[in-house]
Parts: C-alpha cells; sequence; structure tokens
C-alpha cells in the first residue's frame, strides 16, 4: 500500500514535470505559431504562472477541507484537458485563456500533489519528499527531450503539447487510485471558525519564496549569461540550464538520506552557502565552461530547499497539513514569477552578470533563515540524532521497518522510474 502510494505520488510529480518540459522546450515553436515577439512570449508565461498562484492561495480553504487525495484526482485529468486547449488556441487572445486555465488547472496539482506527498511522507515516518521532487525533475528533462523529438520530426507546436496532452490524461487518471486518505480536517471553533494559520507557515514560506525566485532567475537567465557575457555559442549556452536539472536530479536523490543525517537546519544552512558559492562562481567566471560547471554546482545544493520546505509545511500547522503546504507552494511560486523579474531590471541597470549575482544574495538569506525556521514535532529530521524525530521513530519503529522494507531508500533507484 505505501510502496504503491509512493510510486504513484512521485509519477505524478513526473507527469506534472513532463507537461512543463513539453510546454517550455516547445516555447519558440509557440511564437513561431503565432508571430509574436519575445515581450508576448514572456506575457504567456506571465500569465500561466498568475493562474497557478491565485488559484493556489484560493483553494487552501478546499484543501483544509477536503484535502490532497480528491483534489489531485481531479487537478491532475484537468490540467491535460486544458493542456488541450493550449494546444489547439486559434488566436494569441484565446491562447492567453487557455494558458491561464491551464496555469490555475496545475498550480491546483502542483499544491495537491505536495500535500499529498507530505501525507506520504509521514505514513514512511521519515524524510522522502525530496525523491519525490527528483520526479519532477525526471519529467521536466523528459519533456525537454519529448520536445527536442518532436522538433526534429518536424511537429508544430499543436503537435507536440497535443500528444503530450493526450498521453498525459489517461495517466492522470490511473494514478488518482494510488493516493493515500489524508488526515481527518480539523473540528470548527467555537465560534464557527477555523484555527488561524501559524506564523510559522509563512516563516517556511518565505523560504520556499527565496528558493523559488532563485531557481527561477537561474532557469530564465543563464543561457543569456552564457550568451552574451561569456560569448558561448547557442549550442553552448544551451547547456547551461540542462546541467542545472541534471544536478538538480542528482541531488534530489541523495537530498533525504542527507536531511536524516545532517538534521533540517544544517541541511538547509549548507545549501544556502553552497548555493552562494555556486553561484560566485557562475559570476566570476572568466569562460563558459567554468560557469556551467557553477550552475551544476549550484544545482547539487539548491535542489534541497523547496522539497524541504514544503515538508516542514506539512507540519507546521497541526490539523491543517493541507492547507499549510498550498500556502508555502503559492509563496514559493511568486518567488519563481518574481525572481527573473529582479534579475532583468538589476541587469538592464548594470550588467547581466551583477544581475544574476542576487542568486548569491538570495542563497545567503536562506543560510540565515535556516537557523529560523520552525522544526515541528511531526519533522521528519529534526535538528539532531536527539530531536525531536528520535522520539517520533522511538514510538513508531515498527511501522517505519516495515515501510523501510517495503520501499528502497529512494524514489530514484530502481525498480521506480530514475529519480
Amino acid at each position: 500500500m505505501l510502496f504503491r502510494a509512493r510510486l504513484g505520488t512521485f509519477l505524478t510529480f513526473a507527469l506534472a514535470g513532463l507537461l512543463c518540459g513539453v510546454w517550455v522546450a516547445r516555447m519558440p515553436a509557440l511564437a513561431e505559431k503565432f508571430h509574436t515577439s519575445e515581450s508576448d512570449v514572456g506575457i504567456v508565461v506571465l500569465v500561466w504562472g498568475l493562474g497557478a498562484v491565485v488559484a493556489m492561495q484560493g483553494l487552501r480553504a478546499v484543501m483544509n477541507r477536503y484535502g490532497s487525495r480528491p483534489v489531485l484526482r481531479v487537478a491532475l485529468p484537468l490540467t491535460a484537458l486544458t493542456y488541450v486547449g493550449v494546444a489547439l488556441a486559434p488566436t494569441y487572445g484565446l491562447l492567453l485563456l487557455a494558458v491561464a486555465l491551464f496555469g490555475m488547472a496545475f498550480g491546483i496539482t502542483d499544491i495537491a500533489m505536495n500535500a499529498q506527498g507530505s501525507v506520504v511522507e509521514h505514513a514512511y515516518r521519515r524524510s522522502i519528499m525530496s525523491s519525490m521532487h527528483a520526479g519532477w525533475c525526471v519529467g521536466a528533462m523528459s519533456g525537454g527531450l519529448f520536445g527536442v523529438l518532436t522538433a526534429a520530426l518536424g511537429l508544430g507546436f499543436t503537435g507536440a503539447v497535443l500528444i503530450a496532452a493526450v498521453v498525459s490524461l489517461p495517466i492522470g487518471l490511473a494514478l488518482g487510485r494510488t493516493y493515500l486518505p489524508d488526515p481527518a480536517a480539523p473540528a470548527a471553533s467555537a465560534d464557527g471558525r477555523r484555527a488561524k494559520m501559524p506564523a510559522a507557515v509563512y516563516l517556511i514560506g518565505v523560504l520556499a519564496f527565496i528558493a523559488f525566485m532563485a531557481e527561477g532567475s537561474i532557469a530564465d537567465w543563464s543561457g543569456l549569461l552564457l550568451h552574451d557575457e561569456l560569448g558561448a555559442t547557442q549550442a553552448v549556452a544551451a547547456l547551461g540550464y540542462p546541467m542545472f536539472e541534471l544536478a538538480m536530479l542528482i541531488g534530489r536523490v541523495f537530498g533525504d538520506r542527507l536531511r536524516m543525517r545532517l538534521g533540517t537546519r544544517r541541511l538547509l544552512t549548507g545549501a544556502g552557502v553552497g548555493t552562494a558559492l555556486g553561484m560566485l562562481v557562475v559570476v566570476l567566471a572568466p569562460a563558459a565552461p567554468v560557469a556551467i560547471a557553477g550552475f551544476f554546482l549550484t544545482g547539487l545544493v539548491v535542489c534541497t530547499v523547496v522539497p524541504t520546505t514544503i515538508s516542514l509545511a506539512g507540519t507546521a500547522a497541526p490539523g491543517q497539513p493541507a492547507a499549510a503546504v498550498a500556502q508555502v507552494g503559492a509563496m514559493g511560486y511568486g518567488g519563481l514569477l518574481l525572481g527573473p523579474v529582479v534579475v532583468g531590471f538589476l541587469s538592464d541597470a548594470t550588467s547581466l552578470r551583477l544581475g544574476v549575482g542576487v542568486v548569491v544574495v538570495l542563497a545567503l538569506l536562506i543560510a540565515v533563515g535556516a537557523r529560523f525556521v520552525p522544526l515541528g514535532r511531526g519533522d521528519m529530521a529534526g535538528d539532531a540524532a536527539d530531536g525531536p524525530f528520535a522520539d517520533d521513530v522511538s514510538a513508531h519503529s515498527s511501522e517505519a521497518a516495515v515501510a523501510g522494507a517495503e520501499m528502497p531508500e529512494h524514489a530514484g533507484e530502481r525498480p521506480t522510474v530514475a529519480a
């Protein structure tokens, strides 16, 4: 049962990443289809992101009431259906409408799959969230490769996205049977209102905001930095982001093990310092190969921050884990949208090197903020071997032993899909 739930949630992350990967890889084909400028494509991406954030924030109460399982069973297939609309939109105006709907469905899927990951993690009673997010990396890279293949075969934006949508729909429906039920929602207070979200959730959300901001900045500006500042060819410049994603995948495969060994605060502090060092290599790089190595180093360490904040959100609000994950997810996506914009403004005012250098500052903020992040009683790693997790393991050693025997250490190892 636990094996099926973990595999199903991992594949849900992978499917969501695949849809995003195809979408990103075929952006040039989208611009060609509608004869749009770069700024018009930027508006498309912005509308998608805003739709996701609005849905995440607006569905917090729904998540709290119904939990992740029923929401995800509806949202994942709905994401595939709205993807069809994106593929078939005949005009730019209708494309924006379709993208807004896709963004909203995707945003709901995102918070629901993270909340379901938190449910599965608590059933295992050990950290597994990082390996869940490795599924996203697998899907995003697979979607990118699918985009390359469809482009090589001469398929346009419509054909590539439509195939991905048609394949994803039945898979999304089938995965709905693998999810675990959520804990019972808390009862309303005497005056009929539910408990307020603890301040700890918003503190965790700030860390997620910063981490997403850093990831988004690297995703959107790595290619231009390599090409415009370091004189790399377009082919070499295109390697920056894939190397970053590959490193993210590798880091997330081992992220849960590191968290259990180091503790949550030490992991976040190390991730912040490591990210700052990696991006310092990028900013000071004399040539493109050095910068690409810096992007790889950055991906290895920054990859653990977002899964850890999502995991912490699931423990920070007792009785409201799904709503807490939704709140942190919405704040994180806000950073994903804002990061590239900030880098763009700084680059216009100074240089692209200094603009991208803002990630160094963001990473140091993560390292400092890690010292203040609240660790709930249910935290999967605690702060040390004698922390709160040690008590939890002692009280539930038999369940953990069963879970450990039933599932390999990481979802990324065989026999599951590579993570």
